[in-house]
Parts: C-alpha cells; sequence; structure tokens
C-alpha cells in the first residue's frame, strides 16, 4: 500500500469523528443531512468505522431515526474531544483569517468592524471551550453560528448592499421551508437509516452493541406503528432493511424477535403493505381486475418476507401449537396472494415469488394446505377436485429458473424441496406434478436426460457436481416414482439414479419397502404403455434408452477362445485390485456398496424378483 492510501484512510476516519460529533448537536436541517450523507459514504469503508461504532455514536444514529429518545451527550472525558475542538478551531481561525484578509482589500471599514466582531466573538467561544466553563454542547451551537456567519461574508458569495434581498438566499430559504415539517423529518430518518444499515452491516461489534443497546425493540415498535399509516413512509423500507440485516447476522436475536411477537407484527406490515381484503378465515380476495402491486410496494414486501425467513426457517421441523398454526395459516393465506399477484416489473414478480417460496420452504408443512383449500373457479387448475393454481404457479417458476442457468443452486433449491415435501403429504398434488414432470413412457430412443423438457433438465441436475443440487433433484423424481426404486430407474436409467441410490442404501433395487420414509403411498403403480412395452426387452437399463443392436464382439471365437479371453480379463483386474487402483464392489442386504471379496450371495434376489413381478402385473396406466 502507498503512503497516499494510508493518509488518505486516516483523513476519513478523523472526518467521520468530526461528523459524528458535528451531528450530536443542535445542526439545522440542511447541515445535518449533509453530514449523515457524508457519513453513509464513509459507512461503506470499514476501515472508517471506528467513530461509527460507539455507543454514543449508534445511540445518536438511533435517536435521528427515532429508534430511542434518550440523550446522548458525549462524555467530557471523551478522548476525540480535544480534536474534535482542534478541528473546529482550526476552521474558525483559518475563516476570520480569509476574511479579514479579502476585506482589507476591498477597504470597506464598516465591513472589517463586522467581522472583527466576528473574530472576537468565535476566539472567545474557542477560549471558553478550551477552558471547559462552557457545556460541550452550548459550545458546539455557539461555534456553529459563528461557522456560519462567517460562510455567510465569504468571497466566495457575492456582499449585499443594505436594504436588497438575495436571490440566492431567497431561493435556499424556500427550499428550506418545502423540507421543514414532516417531510424534514422523514428525510432525516431516512439518511440516518442508511447510515445505521451500513455500520451495522459492515461491523459485527455494531451488530452486538445494537442488541445491548436495546435498539431492536424500537425498531420493532417502529415496524409495528407504521402499519396503521394511511400512506406508507419512505423510511419504512430502510427500517425493514435494518432489521433484515440483524436477523440475517445475529441469528441469536430471532428467538428475542418471536417472543416480543415479530411474526404477528410482521405479517401485519406484509397485509396492510399488499392491502389484503378477506373472503374467509384464511382465504384472501383475488381481484383479476386489480391493478399490478408497485415496485415501492414490492420491495417493501420482498424486505417482511426475508425477515419472515429468517425468524421463522427453525420452526420447519417442529409441531406448532395452536395459537401458532392458526397464525402460520393466515400467514400462508398471504404468501398465495404473493404467488399470484403481479407485480408492475416482472423482475420484481420474479424476486417476489422466489422470496415467497423461501419463506413457504420455512413454515410447518401441515400450515401449506390453506395454498390448495381454496373452491374452484372455472378458470382453476384442478387435481381431482383440488384447486391446484399455486402449484401451477410454482411449476411454472421452477421451469423458469430451470431456464435461467444463473445461480443454479440458489435459486433452484428451495423450490425443489418445497415441490417434493408437497408432493410427500398431498396426494393430489403429486399426481398434478407427476402429470406435468413425468407423462407415460413412449419414446426411448434418446436417453432420459437429453431434451429441453422439464424432466430432461431435472435428470441432468441427478448428476451435477454440487450433492445437494443433485440430490433435490433426485428427490423430487423420486417422489413422483413414489420412492419405488425399479419405477425410479426406469424414468431416469440406471446411471442417472445410481447416485440417490447409493446415498439411501438401495442399490440393490429392494424397491420402497426397505427403505424408512414417512411418506404414505397406494400400492397400485403405473403400467406400461404400448409403445413401451413393444420395446422393453432393448431397453439399456443404465442409459435408460432403446440401444441399437451392437454385433456380437465374440462372434467366431471357438470356446477355448472365450475362456481364455476371460482368465485374462480377471487376471489384469485382479492386479488392478492388489495395486490398489481399483476396489472391485458389491451390494450387501442394507443395499450399500461394500468390497466384493466376501460378499456371499445376495438375499434381496428372491425379494427383487417378486417386486419385478408386482410391477408388471400391474394393469391401471398412471394413476398416481
Amino acid at each position: 500500500m502507498s503512503p497516499n492510501f494510508y493518509d488518505t484512510i486516516f483523513v476519513f476516519q478523523n472526518l467521520a469523528i468530526v461528523l459524528v460529533r458535528f451531528i450530536q448537536t443542535e445542526v439545522k436541517h440542511r447541515l445535518l443531512k449533509a453530514a449523515l450523507r457524508t457519513l453513509r459514504i464513509l459507512s461503506r469503508d470499514k476501515k472508517t468505522l471506528g467513530a461509527l461504532v460507539t455507543d454514543s455514536a449508534l445511540l445518536t444514529l438511533a435517536k435521528l431515526a427515532f429508534l430511542t429518545t434518550n440523550d446522548t451527550c458525549d462524555d467530557v472525558s471523551d478522548p476525540d474531544s480535544d480534536f474534535y475542538d482542534n478541528i473546529i478551531a482550526s476552521l474558525a481561525e483559518a475563516k476570520v483569517q480569509q476574511v479579514t484578509t479579502d476585506e482589507g482589500e476591498a477597504g470597506a471599514a464598516d465591513q472589517n468592524e463586522e467581522y472583527q466582531a466576528m473574530d472576537e466573538d468565535s476566539k472567545s467561544d474557542i477560549s471558553n471551550a478550551t477552558s471547559g466553563d462552557l457545556d460541550s454542547m452550548s459550545w458546539f451551537g455557539s461555534h456553529r453560528t459563528s461557522i456560519n456567519e462567517m460562510h455567510r461574508g465569504s468571497t466566495h458569495q457575492k456582499a449585499l448592499e443594505r436594504g436588497r434581498k438575495d436571490r440566492r438566499e431567497s431561493k435556499m430559504e424556500g427550499e428550506e421551508e418545502e423540507e421543514e415539517g414532516e417531510l424534514a423529518e422523514e428525510s432525516l430518518r431516512k439518511e440516518a437509516m442508511k447510515v445505521l444499515c451500513n455500520v451495522v452491516y459492515n461491523s459485527t461489534w455494531a451488530q452486538e452493541r445494537f442488541s445491548a443497546l436495546s435498539l431492536m425493540n424500537g425498531l420493532v415498535e417502529r415496524i409495528s406503528s407504521s402499519v396503521n399509516w394511511s400512506s406508507p413512509s419512505s423510511v419504512q423500507f430502510y427500517e425493514l432493511r435494518l432489521m433484515f440485516l440483524i436477523t440475517a447476522l445475529r441469528p441469536e436475536l430471532n428467538n428475542q424477535l418471536q417472543k416480543i411477537g415479530g411474526v404477528s407484527i410482521l405479517t401485519a406490515a406484509l397485509e396492510s403493505t399488499l392491502e389484503v381484503k378477506w373472503k374467509e378465515p384464511y382465504e384472501c380476495v383475488l381481484d383479476p381486475a386489480a391493478p399490478p402491486i408497485s415496485p415501492e410496494a414490492s420491495q417493501r414486501v420482498i424486505e417482511i418476507l426475508k425477515i419472515l425467513f429468517n425468524i421463522t426457517y427453525s420452526n420447519h421441523r417442529q409441531e406448532p401449537g395452536e395459537d401458532d398454526a392458526a397464525l402460520y395459516r393466515h400467514l400462508v393465506a398471504i404468501l398465495r396472494l404473493c404467488l399470484l399477484r403481479k407485480c408492475m416489473m416482472a423482475d420484481d414478480t420474479d424476486e417476489l415469488q422466489g422470496h415467497t417460496v423461501n419463506l413457504l420452504t420455512a413454515l410447518p408443512l401441515q400450515c401449506l394446505d390453506v395454498l390448495l383449500s381454496v373452491p374452484l373457479t372455472p378458470d382453476s387448475e384442478q387435481s381431482q377436485g383440488v384447486n391446484m393454481d399455486c402449484v401451477h404457479t410454482l411449476l411454472l417458476f421452477m421451469e423458469r429458473r430451470l431456464e435461467s442457468g444463473d445461480k443454479i443452486k440458489e435459486k433452484l433449491t428451495p423450490i425443489l424441496n418445497l415441490l417434493t415435501e408437497s408432493c410427500r403429504a398431498h396426494r393430489e398434488t403429486r399426481l398434478y406434478i407427476r402429470k406435468h414432470i413425468l407423462p407415460p413412457l413412449r419414446d426411448v430412443s434418446h436417453k432420459p436426460e437429453e431434451g429441453n423438457t422439464v424432466k430432461s433438465r431435472l435428470i441432468r441436475l441427478m448428476t451435477h457436481l454440487d450433492t445437494d443440487l443433485k440430490h433435490c433433484a433426485a428427490d423430487l423424481i423420486f417422489v413422483l416414482c413414489k420412492e419405488n426404486v425399479r419405477r425410479f430407474v426406469k424414468y431416469t436409467g440406471y446411471g442417472n439414479a445410481a447416485g440417490l441410490l447409493a446415498t439411501r442404501g438401495l442399490l440393490g433395487g429392494q424397491g420402497v419397502r426397505n427403505y424408512n420414509s414417512s411418506a404414505q403411498y397406494s400400492s397400485d403403480s403405473d403400467s406400461d404403455t404400448e409403445e413401451y412395452r413393444q420395446v422393453r426387452d432393448r431397453i439399456n437399463p443404465v442409459t435408460g434408452r432403446m440401444e441399437v443392436q451392437q454385433p456380437d464382439p465374440m462372434e467366431g471365437m471357438t470356446e477355448e477362445e472365450k475362456e481364455e479371453e476371460a482368465k485374462r480379463l480377471i487376471t489384469l483386474f485382479s492386479k488392478l485390485s492388489r495395486d490398489d487402483i481399483i476396489q472391485p464392489m458389491g451390494v450387501d442386504e442394507e443395499g450399500k456398496l461394500v468390497p466384493l471379496q466376501g460378499l456371499g450371495e445376495n438375499p434381496m434376489t428372491e425379494d427383487a424378483k417378486t417386486e419385478t413381478e408386482t410391477d408388471e402385473g400391474a394393469d391401471k396406466e398412471h394413476m398416481d
């Protein structure tokens, strides 16, 4: 690093110290807003956060953001106090000298007297502050007035004659009048919230102090109070963003947020933002003629969904109580609206649906039945009399994510998990999704992973380099096959299916009987189509397609030559095994891969044979 780099960092650090002390005084709106904007820029760099992570600075920013009402006067023993005093004194002296020199050249006696008086006032203020006779807050206020007065007398602005009004000053006063009241207050709150967001994001110490200073309670109160506002404030987005950062970076605060009713408060905020109207206790009114969600509202909704995910994801496997279950079902009814409504921009719609899917994966599975309990309409997608509008939307969402190819793991894993769990829990959902993803096999001239269908894309993911992603894709297809090994291999090919089967100890092909699954499936199975039956004997079970008949490599060889070739191959394999280059493996009774040496006859042969006869004897085509 060059010396100039360290000098720049040092200057920025000192500037942050000065600005923090400056905003702790009674500063006018325009100056305070400019100082906060500068701090917002400085807070983006972790190297300049020293002055912004103190309790005094955090409380000052929190007070400006209306997160606390505590007074935050600096202690007189603050080690940065002398530094700040010296900076202000130097600025005042430099300004006085510049003004005195300029006015001496102009020769205006009356103005010289005015500047001399200002010089004396400034020096008096500085001497009083140095001696410690005045309170620091009043000293900062008096100095600010002197500096403002000197700024008006600077040569950068034209001196005015008596009795005339400066148009520039009039314009600035008009702007200040426009920003007074609630608008000015909201503008300052927004800038303070932006600084807090940057500081919390970049500093682990600030995250810890945020909790210790009880700022979370103030933040919750602000969000709770904003629910009843007739028109949402622009600050609300940054309040939600700050809560998201805290809940994401300090997971231990999520329990605290739940205890004070965070889920209920955020659900109410979500309901208010979307302007939800209720038809039934767990059914929202979905008006096709309603306008799309505005960009501002969609951004607030997305932040709320992200916070709710942070504080509920640990409850997915837990059995909720009666009150919690009612609250979660109420929330899921609103999430159904998030899935089916459109935003003004297509990207916002996709992002909104993505965060809705994330939250649905975090909620207890038994509460998701609200998505299917809506009565059918003439335009509804349905499966055996159950409304499938949400499931259809989720399928379309998954297809878009499959086609995007960008950040595929982050974007696909949640929707794959959600569809898999839904198929396990609801038979109607599984039947509907299977009809769209795994239609009856007819054309087996191509490998299962070839093509651009949803099925082909999912099967390609089953051999992806990322373990989590390939298991998620394989799980979905496995559940659609009712977790039956032979049916799974039939649709995917043994080569694609081997990864999941090896992980679950199902390489022996023993089907669902020895596999411990919580799902309950009917005993009937799908039968083969006529096209599949005609070529079934020619299908390669490893590749899953009908192979072109190849010539016999041993054609024309005598029995002695065949025996010699077999011995040669055995010798080669034995040598590779002894040199630890390969290790021949077999499948034990539990379906696990074990070394082939010493492995006896597989006792699962009879079970597999019996199961094959059961599958072949089924006559009900593709019912589930």
